[in-house]
Order: structure tokens, then C-alpha cells, then sequence
């Protein structure tokens, strides 16, 4: 996931809030008592709008209490975290805990630079959702832990589908595409935004069709672009695509798709829920007229595959606090402190059963469904180079959209991703 989109999902889950409460007393693992850590400090390197103040005040009073030791969250920014991340891994005082990327978890594994939390994992983690926690696994082994996530769902505008008669929202993508058709006939409005390059959205459609956009050869990996699961979800990004007037060869944030939604004349666009925020802020008369629904997949049982973009907590492996460590993720992961994060940040949590914490919230309803078959990008270290400006993937999705088969658009830029799964991690 993009590092500044996660952020984002942070402060808008923030701007979302509502106050947090929980269940359990989080005091699992064993009982260390006041005394037992005490005079240590615990350093956690959390990324800027991650913590939330009212989780982290009442975490910190209950780790301080249980464990005697001082709790010392360093807020971090998303600005070139990987290299510092990876700097700090090497150093012998790293930070003992520290928020990384799920998506970028694997290169950090692969250096050595986080511990095996696998015996942690079978302590507290059996029932983490598998799809969330696929991210922490490397080589076989668990180096993280997962912690909150997110991803897109469809943003429409009430209005516009009143205006067009319909009612309800669609549970099918059929459905969908018969809700837009509607929309295109009986209104003045774009039935949906959607640029040619909404990359992440094409990476969900790819992961319902159980495409995988990478494969082995020998010892290497090399594209998988040709695979006909994947064109197939390049044609369902294609027919989506059809009712929409947005750039081919653009992002969504060429411009800000929330940006155009918010002048009240597009039915929809598929985004993450904190982009209701930057509609709002670009036009405060759209509020009223926003609503969520999960993105529909072939049947109404299954919703859409889905990116998750999110973070887990890994602990250093040159942290000389390993046993206080496992205490803070002991507890930061419990029921307790889990469902607080997900209440007042508006993230899905590591754990189904969770999800209650996100009623009375809607965009975060709307997104829960899709989470338990969402998936991500290629959990290789390789993965990061592909995704460099100018990124092959949405060279290949514009291509497909121009009129190229999704056969002859994989041609055109397998090369290049090749070359790039061939640079060192």
C-alpha cells in the first residue's frame, strides 16, 4: 500500500471517531507484576495518525501498571520510512517495537532485521483473520503481527441515485453495472469516476479472480500478466471503466477523485471511506448526500476482492527487550485494545469477532465485509521496484483500455517488470 495512504486512513479515522470502550482487561500472557520490568523503557515507533489518543493513554496506563515499565511511543512520518526503518534494523539500539508496512513487512524479514514471533502467534493469534495476517509470514514463519487495515469501498451520491429511481444498493456486480446503466440513462450524471489507472482497485479485482500478478521460474519471479485470471479482471475494470468520462491514461489522484465527486454530478467512485473527507472539505453541501456500500462481487455472498492495505507490529530483532516486547503486543493485540483502535480509528482489526467495534460507523461497515477475502500485492521483497514511477501495471491497464488485448498490453510491459523483480530488494 501506498505510505501515504495509510496515513491518511489514520487521521481520517481520527476525524471519524467516535470514544473508544472494550472488552476484555487485555492482561493476557503471563502475569509479570508491577515490579517485574521495572526501571526498563519500552520504545514503539508508531507512524503519525496510527495512535489515537485515547487508545494510546489508556494503553500506556495499563502497560505501565502491569509491567513497571515506562512506555515511549515515537511518532513517525511515512516520508522515506523504509529507509529509515531499515537503518534502524541494523543499529544496535533499534526501537524494540515498530509499526511497519504490510506490504513492506517481507523486505524488512528478509534482512534479518525482525524477530521470530512465531511462538507469539500461536499464544494470541488463532484466530487472526487469515487474509490480514498473510502479510506477516515469511519463508514460513511469523516476523509480525497484524494490527489494523483498510480498503476501498464503493462512495455514492444519494442524490444522484434517487434522481436515477433506484433503491437500495447493489449486492451483485451485475447489479452494480445495472445501477450505473440506470444512472446513465435517466440522469445528467457520470454513473462513476473512475480513472484508467486506479491501480489498487485493478490489484482487488485481480485477487477476486485469484489471479496472482507475479510467478516462480527456477529461483526467480517473473510477471504474470499473461495469466487469463488476470485478464479477466482487467475486463471487469474495463466495463466499470466504460461508464466513466475520466482520463485512461491518469490516477485517482490525478485529480483528486473525491475531488470531482464532490461537485455532485458523479453517481460513485471507488475509494478508501477517509476520501468522503476530502469531498467534504472541497464541497461541505456533498455530506449529506454520501453513502458507502461494500464493492459487490460476481454473487451476493461473496463481496469483491479487495487490496488490504495496513500495518502490523513487528518486534527488532536487536531489541534487548524481547521479553517486554512480546507483553506490549500481548496487550496492544487483546480484544481490549484491538477493538479501542478499530472503535476510534475507524480500522478493521486483526480479528473478525472484532468488528462490532466498527457499528455506527459506515464507511468502516461498509469496507469489514470484504476484508476476510481482500488480499494484497506479491509478498516479495522484489515487489517494491514494480511499483516505481512509471509503474508498468498502469502502463498495462491503459493499454487495455486504448483498445489493446489484455494478452498484447501484457507484452508490452513484462520486460520492464522483469528487470525490476531482478534488482535486489
Amino acid at each position: 500500500m501506498k505510505r501515504k495512504l495509510i496515513a491518511a486512513v489514520g487521521v481520517a479515522g481520527m476525524l471519524m471517531s467516535v470514544a473508544a470502550c472494550g472488552g476484555d482487561d487485555g492482561d493476557s500472557g503471563k502475569e509479570t507484576g508491577a515490579d517485574g520490568f521495572k526501571g526498563e523503557t519500552l520504545t514503539v515507533w508508531a507512524m503519525d495518525g496510527s495512535t489515537p489518543p485515547g487508545w494510546t493513554k489508556d494503553l500506556t496506563a495499563a502497560f505501565e501498571k502491569k509491567t513497571g515499565a515506562e512506555l515511549k511511543f515515537e511518532t513517525q512520518q511515512w516520508n522515506n520510512i523504509q529507509q529509515k526503518i531499515t537503518t534502524a534494523l541494523s543499529e544496535e539500539n533499534p526501537p524494540d517495537v515498530i509499526e511497519v508496512g504490510n506490504t513492506q513487512t517481507p523486505a524488512y524479514a528478509a534482512t534479518g532485521g525482525l524477530a521470530d514471533l512465531t511462538d507469539l502467534k500461536a499464544e494470541i493469534g488463532a484466530d487472526w483473520t487469515e487474509a490480514l495476517n498473510e502479510s506477516s509470514v515469511f519463508d514460513g514463519k511469523q516476523y509480525a503481527a497484524p494490527w489494523y487495515f483498510a480498503n476501498r469501498v464503493v462512495l455514492y451520491n444519494k442524490k444522484v441515485w434517487a434522481d436515477a429511481g433506484l433503491k437500495g444498493t447493489p449486492k451483485t456486480r451485475d447489479e452494480f453495472y445495472d445501477a450505473l446503466e440506470t444512472i446513465e440513462k435517466k440522469t445528467d450524471a457520470e454513473p462513476i469516476y473512475l480513472p484508467g489507472q486506479n491501480w489498487y482497485f485493478f490489484d482487488g479485482l485481480t485477487i477476486g479472480q485469484g489471479a496472482d500478478l507475479v510467478k516462480k521460474e527456477g529461483d526467480k519471479y517473473v510477471s504474470n500478466l499473461a495469466d487469463p485470471k488476470v485478464a479477466e479482471a482487467m475486463e471487469i475494470y474495463k466495463k466499470y471503466q466504460s461508464y466513466s468520462k475520466a482520463p485512461k491514461d491518469k490516477d485517482e489522484a490525478t485529480p483528486q477523485q473525491a475531488e470531482v465527486f464532490a461537485k455532485g454530478n458523479v453517481g460513485a467512485f471507488i475509494g478508501m471511506g477517509w476520501e468522503a473527507g476530502t469531498a467534504i472539505a472541497a464541497n461541505k453541501k456533498i455530506e449529506k448526500d454520501i453513502g458507502y456500500f461494500t464493492i459487490p462481487g460476481e454473487t451476493a455472498d461473496k463481496p469483491e476482492g479487495v487490496f488490504l492495505g495496513g500495518s502490523n507490529f513487528a518486534v527488532a530483532a536487536g531489541s534487548k527487550k524481547q521479553e517486554l516486547a512480546q507483553e506490549f503486543l500481548k496487550m496492544a493485540l487483546s480484544d481490549k485494545f484491538e477493538g479501542a483502535l478499530a472503535k476510534e480509528n475507524g480500522v478493521i482489526p486483526n480479528k473478525e469477532s472484532l468488528q462490532s467495534n466498527l457499528t455506527g460507523n459506515a464507511a468502516a461497515q461498509a469496507a469489514a465485509p470484504a476484508a476476510a477475502g481482500g488480499g494484497t500485492t506479491p509478498l516479495i521483497p522484489e515487489w517494491a521496484a514494480v511499483e516505481n514511477d512509471p509503474n508498468p501495471i498502469k502502463t498495462f491497464m491503459t493499454a487495455v483500455l486504448k483498445g489493446k488485448s489484455p494478452a498484447d498490453a501484457a507484452k508490452q510491459v513484462e520486460a520492464e517488470i522483469n528487470k525490476r523483480l531482478a534488482q535486489s530488494s
